[in-house]
Formats: C-alpha cells, sequence, structure tokens
C-alpha cells in the first residue's frame, strides 16, 4: 500500500484558522481514505484529538536541519507555504505543496521583512513536483508572480479549496458572553491586522445601530493600537466588544445571535469566517478583493468601496433585502455554504493523490 506522510506541524498553533482547516483535512482523510497509508507529522497531543487511530511521526523542532523519515514515503504533502520542513531534493518520493497565498506581496512590510518571506515560500516550491492553490486567485496570482518564484520543478498547478467543518443544527451557548444576547450586532473574525482592515468597521458603526464584535486570536501592532486609539476618538467604547481565546461552541454561538458577518479584508488567500456565518444562513459582507468573491458568490452582499459611509448605507440596503425574504436567503447562504464542506476537500485530495500515483506508474 502507498505511504503518505502529511506536514501538519502548524497545530502547534492549534487557535489560529490554519489549524482548524488542517484539523478538518486530517478528519475528512481518516474518514474517507481506504487506499493509503497516511501518516501525519505534527505534535502529537494536537493530532491525538483530531483521532486517536493516526498514525503519527512527531514534531520535533531539530527535525527542519535533519530528519531521515520523510524519503521513505512515495508523498510528501507539505501542507503549508511557509513549512520550514521537507525542502529537500527527493529521488523517488514526490512532493505535493498546497499554497495558501501571497499576502506577504501586498502588505505593507519593508522590503527586509518581504524578501525574507519570499525565500521561506521558494524553499518550499523549489523541489516540489504538484502545488496546490487554494482559491484561484491564488492559482492567477502564483502564475502572475512566477518571475520570482521558484516554480521551474512544478509539474502541474491544481485548485482544492479548503473546507469546514459545518456545524450542527442546534442551539449554541453564548456562555461567558451571554451580555450580548440581547444586542444587535455585526461579528468579524481574524487577526486585528491592517489586512484584515477592521478599522473600517469602527468608522462605519456611528452610521448605524448595531454593536460591532472583534474576535481575534491575535493582533499585531501598531494597528491594534490604532484602533483602539479611534474608538476613544469616536467615543465608541461601549458598543465594541473585543473577544479572545473563543471557544468553537462561542464562536458558533456569537455567529448564530449576530446580525450580519462583516468582513472588509483587503488580502485573503480564502476566507473561513464568511463560510461559517453562511452555514448558519447570517448574511455576510465582503469587500470585493482578492479570493472574497470565490466565496461569497451570488448571495453575498459586497462592499463597492471602502468609505466608512458608503459601507453602512451598503449594509442597511443589504439588510433590508435580507430580511424581506429571509427563509429564502437563509437556504441559498447554507447551500453555498456546503460546497465547501471539508469532505469535499479531503475527496478532493485523494484524487489528487491517486492521479499522481496514475501518473508515476505510467512514467
Amino acid at each position: 500500500m502507498n505511504k503518505i506522510l502529511i506536514d501538519l506541524e502548524r497545530l502547534r498553533y492549534p487557535n489560529s484558522g490554519i489549524a482548524n482547516v488542517f484539523r478538518n483535512l486530517a478528519k475528512g482523510l481518516q474518514y474517507l481514505n481506504d487506499k493509503y497509508n497516511i501518516y501525519y507529522f505534527g505534535t502529537k497531543k494536537e493530532l491525538l484529538k483530531i483521532d486517536p487511530s493516526l498514525s503519527i511521526i512527531e514534531w520535533k523542532k531539530w527535525h527542519k536541519f535533519c530528519e531521515t523519515f520523510s524519503n521513505k514515503f512515495d508523498i510528501i504533502h507539505a501542507s503549508h507555504q511557509l513549512s520550514s520542513y521537507f525542502h529537500k531534493k527527493y529521488k523517488k518520493s514526490i512532493k505535493i505543496l498546497t499554497l495558501h497565498d501571497l499576502n506577504f506581496l501586498y502588505e505593507d512590510l519593508n522590503e527586509s521583512k518581504k524578501n525574507r518571506m519570499l525565500k521561506k515560500v521558494n524553499n518550499n516550491l523549489r523541489n516540489t513536483d504538484y502545488l496546490v492553490c487554494i482559491s484561484n486567485f491564488v492559482k492567477e496570482d502564483v502564475l502572475k508572480h512566477r518571475n520570482i518564484l521558484d516554480t521551474n520543478h512544478i509539474k502541474e498547478i491544481f485548485v482544492i479549496h479548503n473546507g469546514i467543518s459545518l456545524p450542527e443544527e442546534r442551539k449554541y451557548e453564548l456562555g461567558r458572553f451571554s451580555f450580548l444576547e440581547q444586542k444587535k450586532y455585526i461579528l468579524n473574525i481574524g487577526v486585528l491586522f491592517a489586512k484584515k482592515n477592521q478599522k473600517k468597521l469602527v468608522e462605519m458603526l456611528p452610521y448605524i445601530e448595531e454593536d460591532l464584535v472583534l474576535i481575534s486570536s491575535d493582533e499585531k501592532e501598531p494597528y491594534a493600537t490604532q484602533i483602539r486609539d479611534i474608538i476613544k476618538e469616536l467615543n465608541l467604547q461601549h458598543r465594541i466588544h473585543f473577544l479572545k481565546n473563543v471557544t468553537e461552541e462561542e464562536k458558533y454561538a456569537l455567529i448564530q445571535n449576530c446580525q450580519g458577518m462583516c468582513h472588509p479584508s483587503i488580502a485573503e488567500g480564502f476566507g473561513i469566517p464568511p463560510i461559517e456565518a453562511m452555514a448558519f444562513g447570517k448574511p455576510v459582507f465582503l469587500s470585493r478583493y482578492t479570493s472574497l468573491p470565490e466565496i461569497g458568490g451570488e448571495i453575498a452582499f459586497y462592499f463597492s468601496n471602502l468609505d466608512p459611509k458608503q459601507m453602512a448605507k451598503e449594509y442597511q440596503e443589504g439588510m433590508n433585502k435580507f430580511n424581506l425574504s429571509i427563509i429564502e436567503y437563509q437556504e441559498k447562504l447554507k447551500n453555498r455554504a456546503y460546497e465547501f464542506n471539508y469532505l469535499k476537500t479531503a475527496q478532493n485530495y485523494l484524487n489528487l493523490y491517486k492521479y499522481i500515483f496514475e501518473q508515476k506508474s505510467s512514467n
């Protein structure tokens, strides 16, 4: 039986969005796979939480400098473009890399940091045989930047969307955030970071009646301080709620109780939070940048520009439209979210592994 190694080292950051993607991938592969011996590289503690029966190769920090196990596998699947592992040139093993985004090229970073990030990406690309991009936008971005990316070794590029575990049809409990139950609020989920653009939501708030709830697993300076300064200037301290260390139950409850999800990000490789909101039948309001139109499709509402007053106007128009046909909209939103079911993602990866093995045997 063919052996596959999947790098899930980023599970070391269990509260991150990428960790959630990886958990769903492993869960889906375990459920659907009956053809391959799949091993998972990562922290034993986090991998065992997914499924105690997983075949595990336990992550050690020194593996980035020395490891002798990867060349025993037929396929090595590196699941993140900034991985510090499995960069070497393989004689017999085939390497797949999943590339999530090239956002660093668009962020306000100094040239030195951009070059360091580019070097990391190229270290992963250099000996990659097959590249997977998580959206068509990311694939186009890769092709657009081929002049600076080390893609010479790549045979083919595929698009496989990330998948989510759809929430159960039940009431979720707000728990320690029960004070929000009687409030009307819009919701944003993501690291407090310039590319996520939460500042525009703060500036939009004086023009709408809802509060704003910001769920973040991390925050970047000086952006987080800038947001708090604007909140004070606009005297919005009582209407904006910063939430951290939110459990899955609490997150789903916060989505379930919100008026809508607002995601005016200017740099995304994908966009999990809007999908989670659609799974609850909640209206989503997105920017038209990068991958977000690919996620929201025709059922999402889009900000035509990022002027706060115009955003507020378009938010209110969208909510009015949603409330006039709420049952119809909710059904369409839930159907859209189902297109990103983690089992579809896992099946697409199994189909890719099968295709690669067929290509290998035919050569």
